[in-house]
């Protein structure tokens, strides 16, 4: 076991670099360099539970929490987290945090630069300055609107989760600490600009039939996440060409009558 100070030590020791314990205020350490040495510190993290969502791909999910207020999930607890107590009192908050894996960019090697969709994805930033999902740890941040809580079970939405992702952590939202008037972010500074979205009168009627059969806001998931433009930013789209996406059960099917513009052909059951 180490105490603040070692711990503090171990995490500084860097080649070249040293650490003065006495600026942090910890006590029994004076002002000298610590000894220059290199450690490697691993911890070893299991799921809470795992999401059940709307999302079955990565393709068109939105690349931010709460673009999509329709985007429904249910967080799944396993055990020791199942059986009411670790929730209890959650249900007095309106939104979450969740701490997840992007358990499907796992990498071993990390990336010190991505090129975000954001700018198109055809430009690099550090890592540390986006919200890339190819990340050191693989660990995602969603804040999440919380609309049921049930002993081993969260019902959650305006979510950009994929059916499946690994939980790690639950923390309720607190308007008072969490939201800062004056921050500022000049590489996203507002939400991505909405593209329209129409339908062939065939593919709405299927994706009506469909949301009774789901009860879910199936043409409000659709026409949300389709219009924050889901393809690549650089890719410039032919009207011939078509796109897809599984949404629940379903596979959604839509091409783009011009740049601007995207149509819904057809909602149709997934196959296997």
């Amino acid at each position: 076991m180490y105490d603040a100070g070692q711990l503090w030590e171990r995490a500084c020791s860097r080649r070249g670099r040293s650490c003065y314990h006495q600026s942090w205020g910890l006590p029994g350490y004076h002002a000298h360099p610590a000894p220059l040495r290199m450690q490697t510190m691993t911890y070893s993290v299991s799921p809470i539970g795992f999401v059940r969502s709307c999302f079955k791909e990565k393709f068109a999910i939105p690349r931010q929490p709460q673009l999509a207020p329709a985007a429904r999930g249910v967080l799944e607890l396993v055990a020791p987290f199942d059986q009411g107590d670790a929730v209890q009192g959650l249900e007095q908050v309106s939104h979450v945090w969740l701490l997840f894996l992007f358990h499907q960019a796992l990498e071993d090697k990390p990336r010190l630069k991505v090129r975000p969709p954001r700018l198109g994805g055809n430009k690099s930033m550090g890592v540390f300055a986006t919200r890339a999902t190819h990340r050191p740890n693989g660990i995602g941040q969603s804040v999440v609107k919380l609309d049921k809580v049930e002993a081993n079970r969260l019902f959650i939405s305006g979510i950009d989760l994929l059916d499946g992702t690994p939980v790690l952590d639950i923390k309720p939202y607190v308007p008072y600490a969490d939201i800062i008037p004056e921050a500022a972010n000049s590489i996203a500074s507002a939400a991505p600009q909405l593209i329209d979205v129409q339908w062939t009168d065939f593919a709405l009627q299927q994706a009506h039939a469909h949301a009774q059969r789901l009860d879910e806001p199936l043409v409000a998931l659709i026409e949300q996440c389709l219009a924050q433009d889901p393809r690549p930013a650089y890719q410039i789209p032919a009207p011939e060409r078509e796109y897809g996406a599984q949404f629940w059960d379903l596979d959604v099917r839509w091409h783009y009558p011009t740049p601007e513009q995207i149509r819904v052909l057809e909602v149709i059951p997934a196959t296997a």
